[in-house]
């Protein structure tokens, strides 16, 4: 079976996220390198891990989330879709079965919000640890000055804690905002497309999602 490990080795894939960061300080996004994707494969493995699906969900969760953002190289446009179909190819070329490539190319092709949902328990787990990785460290732009309302956001958030439960069945984000640097509701008119993606992401696998900002629950 190809493991993540296998994928984080690869030079292609290497060179296609250093490609993708690049792109995205020209553009300037917010942080989508090694820590984002990093960050967004563990998280997903631990909530299928956590959820008690068999390890070789888990193991695809991870690649999954490792590759997810690979399309960002070609042009944040259509990144979901265009990832998809790169990921497909290196993980044939690498040798992997028809049926696991084909799954982490569902899960990629489905996380983003303008386009896409949940359509297994992949792409559900996949869109829960993207949607939650919200925080100062992504904001790339280092002048405040002229941060937009997505890096006053991010920037913004001071700590964010993903948990799940077994038991209660709840995945939970909990955030601390900064409002002296953006309210609340800027949060909600930046993310809320990604929240009720990320809820819709939960009823497929059977959980609930909440949202806690500064103490208080929303969601």
């Amino acid at each position: 079976m190809i493991k993540l490990e296998d994928i984080k080795n690869n030079e292609e894939v290497q060179e296609l996220i250093v490609g993708a960061q690049k792109q995205m300080n020209a553009i300037g996004y917010t942080e989508h390198s090694v820590r984002h994707v990093s960050i967004v494969s563990n998280r997903a493995a631990r909530i299928l891990e956590t959820l008690g699906y068999p390890k070789e969900r888990v193991e695809l969760a991870k690649i999954a989330g490792y590759l997810h953002d690979i399309g960002n190289c070609v042009n944040r446009v259509d990144h979901a879709h265009t990832g998809a179909v790169l990921a497909y190819q290196i993980l044939k070329d690498i040798g992997m079965n028809t049926k696991d490539r084909t799954e982490i190319m569902m899960a990629i092709g489905n996380h983003d919000e303008q386009t896409g949902t949940a359509v297994s328990d992949i792409s559900a787990a996949l869109i829960l640890a993207d949607k939650s990785d919200v925080h100062r460290d992504r904001v790339v732009n280092q002048n405040m000055s002229t941060f937009d309302k997505h890096d006053k956001v991010n920037y913004a958030v001071t700590n964010a804690e993903f948990k799940i439960d077994s038991n209660t069945r709840i995945a939970t984000l909990d955030l601390t905002i900064d409002t002296n640097i953006c309210p609340v509701l800027d949060y909600f008119e930046i993310f809320m497309d990604r929240t009720m993606m990320s809820k819709y992401a939960a009823k497929y696998l059977n959980i609930w999602f909440e949202l806690i900002i500064n103490g208080t629950k929303l969601l």
